[in-house]
């Protein structure tokens, strides 16, 4: 049975141009400029002063007003078209629709490393079938160059899904043949036989190649463990020859893939949506200028909007409709001007929050004057959202007198000293990797030892929490950090 009810209900909606300005502000600066284009590709209201000249910027600038001083952007179109006859959907957006997808600069790639192999296996000597087996063994390596499939199952794939007979020992055979072209270790099904490709390689058989080529073939379990002392012992050798040894393998790369395919990887340059400018202590915020584009309304739009106005006495219906699309279009480059400027304002105020935060530090550049700073500190200090500052700091660069630095590198959580002062997890960091850079390399410090030297200056922090930051910076553990 049906039945009629009332119910209340509170929803909060953004408005279209607020999830424009949403998806503007994650936007870093190559991003923004890919998507400035797209919009003026798509909307012919909307011009690009900056593709001018001098001479039409002059006209364009004289245009924009008229002899009574007016701007000629400002246009009453409720003379010649209601509300009614506007289509409401135009000025709605539903928060979760396609318009939230995420748009990628496309870049220009170069010969991957798997093309490099394909071209130098076509100089092999093989013929047809083969070299389709070879081809699949390639299609099968991953990013680094290594084949981390076993061959059988590779055998069993081929005959499945490429209807291709083939046998272990004729992978075994084309895969020497892969193994053998360029970059070296290419292939290879793990460290060991990757470094051994290498070394192997070398034209030049000196003792230290010689050496390094047998810790690699008999004895590389205690080489990847760092025992150099049971090495010593069990190849009665001096300690020069072994440093020797371990200089020639250091020169080994353990990814050849990688570097292979350097030249098809397009590497972004980053470009700083900020610089910062230090005058005798003074600092100097400045935005980027390719963040403000100068972005103007279409003069031959407005011309065409004043001649619908002039003749707006028995518009028909095909006017009407032209009369509405033409205010779309300029709706939208204005809603679109705006989103521009509203975004400059709010990555100015807020990149000047942060600097004022951690003013001490944006003097010298010392990580160990960073204060403990997280999104809640500037989102109160300028008196935005969170989600706001959190997309001004996740993909924004500034341009510093001691680099180009991320912005959400400056925010950390705090930890108490001894002292009972807050400091933050970056200074706690920077001088564990102090610890262990002046750590003596023949007996590293372990994470206990680690733990017990920040208490002596006064990080008073668990073995646990020490391990946790020693991963974060990439620092291996105190076995694998020994030399020689």
């Amino acid at each position: 049975m049906l039945k009629q009810s009332l119910n209340q209900k509170l929803l909060q909606k953004l408005s279209p141009q607020q999830i424009q300005l949403m998806k503007l502000l994650q936007l870093p600066t190559i991003a923004l400029e890919q998507r400035i284009k797209e919009e003026i590709e798509s909307n012919p209201a909307l011009e690009d002063l900056s593709d001018s000249d001098d001479n039409e910027k002059e006209e364009s600038n004289a245009d924009d007003v008229d002899p009574e001083g007016e701007s000629r952007d400002d246009f009453d179109l409720s003379e010649y078209i209601s509300d009614d006859d506007e289509p409401s959907y135009k000025y709605e957006a539903n928060n979760h629709s396609k318009d939230d997808e995420e748009r990628e600069i496309p870049l220009s790639m170069g010969q991957s490393f798997q093309e490099m192999l394909l071209t130098q296996l076509g100089l092999q000597n093989i013929d047809d079938h083969k070299y389709l087996v070879a081809e699949y063994l390639v299609g099968n390596l991953d990013e680094s160059g290594y084949l981390s499939r076993d061959l059988v199952s590779i055998v069993d794939d081929m005959a499945f899904y490429q209807s291709i007979t083939t046998t272990e020992k004729e992978l075994e055979e084309l895969l020497v043949i892969i193994q053998s072209l360029d970059p070296p270790g290419i292939g290879a099904r793990n460290l060991q036989e990757c470094l051994l490709l290498q070394i192997k390689r070398k034209k030049r058989a000196t003792p230290s190649i010689v050496l390094a080529e047998m810790l690699l073939d008999k004895y590389f379990d205690e080489f990847s463990k760092r025992h150099f002392d049971k090495i010593l012992k069990k190849l009665e050798i001096t300690e020069d020859s072994l440093k020797g040894a371990v200089a020639e393998i250091l020169k080994l790369n353990p990814k050849p893939g990688n570097s292979a395919g350097d030249s098809s990887r397009t590497a972004q340059a980053v470009v700083p949506d900020f610089v910062l400018i230090n005058n005798d202590g003074e600092l100097d915020l400045q935005l980027n200028a390719r963040n403000a584009p100068e972005l103007k309304i279409s003069r031959m739009f407005s011309e065409m909007l004043k001649a619908y106005s002039s003749n707006k006495t028995g518009a028909d219906r095909e006017q009407k409709e032209a009369v509405m699309f033409v205010k779309q279009k300029l709706d939208s480059a204005k809603w679109f001007i705006d989103a521009i400027k509203q975004r400059q304002n709010t990555l100015l105020f807020t990149m000047r929050a942060i600097i004022e935060y951690q003013h001490e530090y944006f003097l010298t550049g010392d990580e160990t004057k960073l204060k403990p700073m997280i999104l809640k500190d500037i989102a109160e200090k300028v008196g935005i959202d969170i989600s706001t500052v959190s997309r001004v700091a996740n993909s924004k660069y500034i341009q510093t007198g001691f680099g180009t630095l991320l912005i959400k590198s400056f925010f950390s959580e705090s930890l108490q000293n001894d002292s009972g002062e807050e400091v933050s997890t970056k200074e706690i960091k920077k001088i564990l990797q102090e610890c262990v850079e002046s750590e003596d390399k023949k007996s590293p410090y372990t994470d206990d030892e680690l733990m017990k030297v920040l208490k002596t200056k006064g990080y008073n922090i668990a073995r646990r929490t020490v391990a946790k930051y020693r991963e974060q910076l990439n620092i291996p553990v105190g076995r694998l950090r020994k030399e020689i």
